[in-house]
């Protein structure tokens, strides 16, 4: 469902952008494209999308208001410089993220598999979201994983789950804005992935696996102006 929303709002973006410039043509409308501010919406509608598919999270919900804080800025005069503004807010939110731990995520499920030891396919209880903005970030999971959230706003990070133990389907939620994912996959494990690219992309590097029973880690993700790299 959520899939299905976010899907609408990004084919929405550009019939509206293809309608505006068409009635420039055939209608002399005074449609404009480069608005003052125009280049915010590369930071806020891939941030938008990535809450309404995986739920609010860290990094798409700063992403979001300072991509807002910008736009706003450009209409605004404020007294106050607000660059300034933005190390605190990530820090509230970072703050509110860990006072609320666990109430935000919302997850996609590819099915409702319950496994002999109670737990539901990713489940949110056990799912670790990492974030990079305007920075960099290396995770390497060792032990159990069962799923996980990352977003790289204008920065880069990179999962290693060569080591990881992987006993059941799981999802990658991942959202890249101006920024760059490695994901780093065992052998033996499948990989599929679903992905929103607006002037970005996956890059599926891996080994495709034979094993009609092999594992498969889902990839649910959007790249605007930036990539991820799955190897």
């Amino acid at each position: 469902m959520r899939n299905k929303i976010s899907n609408l709002i990004w084919g929405l973006v550009f019939i509206v952008i293809g309608v505006g410039v068409a009635g420039n043509v055939l209608f002399d409308w005074n449609f404009r494209l480069f608005f003052p501010g125009w280049w915010t919406l590369f930071i806020i509608i891939p941030c938008l999308v990535s809450i309404i598919r995986t739920g609010l999270n860290v990094g798409a919900t700063t992403g979001l208001i300072i991509g807002v804080m910008l736009l706003v800025a450009q209409y605004v005069d404020f007294d106050v410089d607000l660059w300034k503004l933005i190390v605190p807010v990530i820090l509230i939110i970072i703050g509110l993220r860990i006072v609320f731990q666990g109430a935000f995520n919302k997850p996609l499920k590819v099915d409702h598999t319950v496994y002999e030891d109670g737990q539901e396919n990713f489940n949110s209880s056990t799912r670790r979201e990492y974030s990079a903005i305007f920075a960099g970030n290396k995770i390497r999971v060792t032990d159990r994983f069962l799923g996980t959230s990352l977003n790289a706003v204008f920065g880069g990070m990179s999962l290693d789950l060569r080591d990881a133990i992987i006993d059941r389907d799981v999802e990658i939620a991942a959202t890249a804005v101006f920024g760059g994912i490695d994901i780093y996959i065992p052998s033996g494990v499948s990989v599929k992935v679903n992905n929103v690219p607006v002037f970005g992309g996956v890059s599926d590097k891996t080994v495709k696996t034979t094993d009609p029973n092999a594992y498969t880690i889902y990839l649910n993700s959007t790249t605007m102006f930036g990539g991820i790299d799955i190897k």
